[in-house]
């Protein structure tokens, strides 16, 4: 057995300072907007009707974004449009304020549980993103395209929001307390979501952890034990073990199409195709996939085909599926098509591509020119 971390002081609740509301991502986005802008602190300042000191405290995360009253944000968020900010980034604002309220509740909550907003809802690829910036440092596809600021910055600033290492501690703790508190059915969504986050800590017991936790869940329905397999396969992929992902490609997805039509459903949601969010993981079960496009699925894969990279595997079987099921997808000649048309050869030259990959991307340019005959 794989014992949980134990608490430090600040986890145990003796000795701990009343801790904040922090607001570290969103603070760090707004100074971005404000950079992206050409604007001095003084002169959005003057904008916004605040003092200089108060956008300080703003992008610092001293002063937290999220405790600004929901009306008088949505007068910031205008101005912020009127004075010519990119809707991109916009976006990025509010969900780095989702996920700093995501934060603040791992951090300052004394038992996490079925309360936790975690288990609200199915969380997509653009929020999961930028909570885990300041968790692993890559910051989300919105921020990273930008281009250099009109005005250079003054002395030394970080890169991304920082996350405290006792905060950082502390957040992988209480994810690792709420994953093994969350049992049933009704808390599945939690404890999948809270061992995803959990993948994120750069220990050197977190794949044992997270194994161990994935073999005490008996699963009792199809569903269940789906996720499950590809829970573990995705964090082993992402932490650079291969070997899981092709086992769960292998045994879980190729040949049953009940579990390949989850494939689909699980990622057409990630990536943003569904018109709404779920409430439950119980849409990745439906016997065909949904009632999506995929054109954005398509683009998101291709962007993905880096033979060396954890979820190339998968990322080759799941466009393989995704253009025998949306065949249109090949039609008209689109960006991700032309992109996808001329990787190919170069993909197929890499000796050290797996015997399946090399079958579905021999398979995917067949179809490429049966759409262009």
């Amino acid at each position: 057995m794989v014992p949980a971390r134990p608490p430090s002081a600040l986890t145990a609740g003796q000795g701990t300072a009343p801790r904040p509301r922090g607001g570290i991502v969103s603070g760090y986005v707004f100074r971005v907007l404000r950079e992206q802008l050409g604007l001095t602190q003084d002169s959005l300042a003057e904008e916004f009707r605040v003092s200089a000191d108060t956008i300080a405290g703003w992008e610092s995360g001293r002063r937290a974004l999220t405790a600004v009253p929901v009306g008088q944000m949505l007068v910031y968020r205008h101005r912020l449009m009127r004075l010519g900010s990119a809707p991109a980034l916009l976006l990025s604002l509010e969900r780095a304020m989702e996920a700093d309220v995501l934060l603040a509740s791992a951090l300052d909550e004394d038992d996490p549980g079925g309360d936790s907003p975690l288990g609200a809802w199915v969380m997509q690829r653009h929020l999961v993103e930028v909570l885990a910036w300041p968790l692993n440092g890559v910051a989300p596809a919105p921020v990273n395209a930008l281009p250099t600021p009109p005005r250079p910055r003054r002395g030394p600033v970080p890169d991304g929001p920082e996350l405290p290492a006792t905060d950082r501690r502390r957040f992988f703790s209480r994810m690792r307390r709420t994953a093994e508190q969350a049992r049933g059915r009704d808390e599945f969504l939690l404890r999948r979501q809270a061992l995803y986050l959990s993948g994120y800590d750069d220990e050197a017991d977190t794949a044992d952890w997270l194994a161990h936790q994935q073999r005490t869940e008996r699963p009792d329905d199809w569903l269940t034990a789906w996720l499950n397999s590809r829970s573990v396969a995705a964090v082993a992929a992402r932490q650079g073990d291969r070997d899981r992902m092709e086992h769960f490609i292998g045994s879980t997805l190729t040949g049953d199409d009940a579990g390949e039509a989850a494939n689909l459903n699980y990622w057409a949601y990630w990536i943003g195709e569904a018109p709404h969010i779920q409430l439950s993981d119980d849409f990745i079960g439906a016997p065909v996939p949904g009632p999506w496009s995929g054109d954005r699925l398509m683009e998101h894969l291709v962007r993905g085909l880096t033979p060396r990279h954890g979820f190339f595997d998968l990322n080759t079987h799941t466009l393989w599926t995704l253009l025998a099921a949306r065949p249109n997808l090949l039609r008209g000649g689109t960006q991700a098509g032309r992109a996808l048309r001329d990787r190919l050869p170069v993909l197929l030259d890499d000796r050290e591509l797996s015997a399946r990959a090399r079958r579905e991307l021999d398979g995917i340019r067949y179809a490429i020119r049966l759409s262009e005959a």
